[in-house]
């Protein structure tokens, strides 16, 4: 377990995963979760005290005795629910807030930890809902137990209450309250199965959602707005179908209930009005007896507590499936000093069912670059994820100047390897902080020249000195091409300062020219640091040492791209006419590229 996912452990063991995250959550409120088990205690106790000091007022009265203490005591009683109940409020907030914030913590550290082939693949949309709709619902559990697990008490309160009355209408309420133990029992598998699902259906309505709002200039472009409203508004039936399930659960459980307590009282007071005729019982004790019956009988509010324990399982299953993503865990050593030699040895990794990676060799010697080539689908950017430990090998070892990735601390892995990709994300303020990011450091801690200077390294300089506010700029209000975003993405990684850097098609948006100026970058400034190249034109792979072809998920050779181009007509149709680049541009983007210092 990592400090950044504090419920992971709870997800390895066999059994009911969803059960041990609702009790984890309740522990988290700490103070305030045994202060919701102590006041709920005290309003039970004084709940079933209620009636019998009720009743005791009454007969007191009737017997002209004045009942001055009994009527002192119901006020008691009545004041210490009240009381009670308030503190109860108090502490389901704030043990909410702490189960919320634990389960969503830990859901972020588990989602964000692994980019990998083994992580299940779930929308963002449902991410988000299991996020929030699956957490709140969840992490509200504690008020929800404690309730749940003292609603019992009030039953057998009144059961004791009745047979200290007269055990006969303790023995005539027990004839039917196993049919009211039957009704909850139905109603709450029923709530439990519709909450599931309605729960996943809202997951494929936020879904739906979100893809078509990130692709909303294309649903423009193609006019299909209608289309798309009907795509994502599809689910609403089956939400509304599922809605009336719980509502008529819920009714269901309401008529029952109104048929079964009356019916139980008329049975009790039947009884209660022979005994007090025959003189065995007292009028207060009758009216206390009925008080009992309502009290033990009164499904009401076992039904909401039992319909909330219900969506809260329902959630923590989902939540569980978050947590179940495999998640990368790191060792204890650190880097001894090297050239940043990486070297893979009879790596394999599987993905969705088949196998994508199978035996690669591959050694890359400190301070070279090696471009990784093949057609698509042979697993270039899963071994390039690989390299820099984004995903670990379901077999074979990954390893960087002698120790293998698995074994390095956190940070030191993360200060080693510097990664971009072909759709980065910019993260920050502003685009000089989305830069600096790349360091790990905050923005005012990285020196103006140095972030000038990676972006110089991948010709983004010029681009962004040309915005008003240049390196001040908001990511959100620099109208960017996806050419310059990668630039962004390149600068990023150069800033950092590791011994490897993992390019992962992150040139694939740059026009010819400055491809081959950031080409001249890698080959020349950047000659200090293993580099790792997927590359898709002929040219990223001439200038590489060496290129490694993979084809089926294997490294079908290695050596220099002028070799492998002139001995293997397989290898040149892999670029499929790639190769074709304006000898001129090439020859100035490199003269260009030759005095950019990183």
């Amino acid at each position: 377990m990592t400090a950044d996912q504090p419920l992971k452990s709870v997800t390895r063991h066999p059994g009911r995963a969803a059960d041990r995250i609702l009790l984890r959550t309740a522990r988290a409120g700490g103070a305030w979760t045994v202060l919701l088990l102590v006041t709920a205690t005290l309003s039970t106790v004084a709940q079933i005290l209620f009636p019998a000091l009720l009743g005791k007022a009454l007969d007191a009265v009737l017997d002209g005795a004045g009942g001055s203490r009994w009527v002192i005591g119901c006020l008691v009683a009545v004041a210490a629910m009240a009381a009670a109940d308030a503190l109860f409020e108090l502490a389901a907030g704030v043990g909410a807030a702490r189960g919320v914030a634990l389960l969503r913590h830990s859901m972020l550290g588990s989602l964000l930890s692994w980019t990998g082939p083994g992580a299940a693949r779930s929308a963002t949309g449902d991410l988000v809902s299991r996020l929030v709709g699956a957490a709140g619902e969840a992490g509200a559990v504690a008020a929800v137990l404690v309730r749940a697990a003292l609603s019992v008490v009030p039953a057998v309160g009144s059961v004791i209450a009745l047979a200290l009355i007269d055990p006969w209408l303790a023995g005539t309420f027990l004839l039917g309250f196993p049919a009211v133990v039957v009704v909850l029992r139905t109603f709450t598998r029923r709530m439990s199965d519709v909450s599931t699902r309605y729960q996943e259906a809202q997951g494929r309505l936020a879904t739906a959602l979100l893809e078509a709002l990130a692709g909303r200039r294309t649903i423009a472009a193609a006019g299909t707005a209608e289309a798309e409203t009907r795509r994502i508004l599809r689910t609403l039936p089956e939400l509304s179908r599922l809605g009336h399930g719980m509502w008529q659960a819920q009714t269901g459980v309401a008529g029952r209930s109104a048929l079964l307590t009356p019916l139980l009282e008329i049975g009790v007071l039947s009884v209660a009005g022979f005994a007090l005729s025959a003189g065995r019982i007292t009028a207060g004790e009758m009216l206390a007896a009925a008080q009992y019956v309502a009290i033990g009988s009164g499904v009401g509010m076992t039904t909401m507590l039992l319909g909330r324990l219900a969506r809260a399982r329902a959630g923590a299953e989902r939540v569980r499936g978050a947590l179940s993503r495999p998640a990368l865990e790191y060792g204890a050593r650190t880097l001894p000093p090297g050239p940043g030699t990486l070297e893979l040895r009879d790596v394999r990794v599987v993905a969705g069912g088949e196998t994508v990676l199978d035996g690669v060799d591959l050694t890359v010697p400190g301070g070279s670059c090696v471009a990784l080539v093949g057609a698509s689908g042979s697993g270039k950017s899963l071994l390039a994820a690989v390299a820099g430990r984004l995903a670990d090998p379901d077999a074979g070892t990954v390893a960087l100047d002698g120790v293998p990735l698995r074994r390095l601390t956190r940070e030191d892995l993360r200060s080693a390897v510097a990664h971009a990709f072909e759709r980065p994300v910019l993260f920050g303020e502003t685009l000089g902080e989305a830069i600096a990011w790349g360091t790990g450091r905050p923005v005012d801690e990285v020196p103006a020249e140095r972030i000038e200077r990676a972006a110089r390294a991948a010709d983004a300089d010029g681009f962004v000195r040309r915005l008003p506010e240049n390196y001040r700029t908001p990511p959100s209000e620099a109208a960017l091409s996806g050419g310059e975003v990668q630039r962004l993405g390149l600068a990023r990684a150069f800033v950092h300062r590791g011994r490897l850097l993992v390019l992962d098609d992150a040139t694939s948006s740059l026009d010819t020219v400055t491809e081959h100026r950031v080409g001249a970058v890698l080959t020349g400034a950047l000659r200090d640091r293993t580099r790792v190249v997927v590359a898709h034109r002929a040219a990223t792979a001439a200038r590489a040492d060496t290129v490694a072809w993979l084809d089926g998920g294997r490294v079908r050779r290695v050596g220099p791209h002028r070799e492998l181009w002139r001995t293997e007509p397989a290898y040149r149709r892999v670029f499929r006419g790639a190769a074709d680049v304006d000898a001129d541009a090439a020859a100035d983007a490199e003269a260009d590229a030759a005095d950019v210092d990183v």
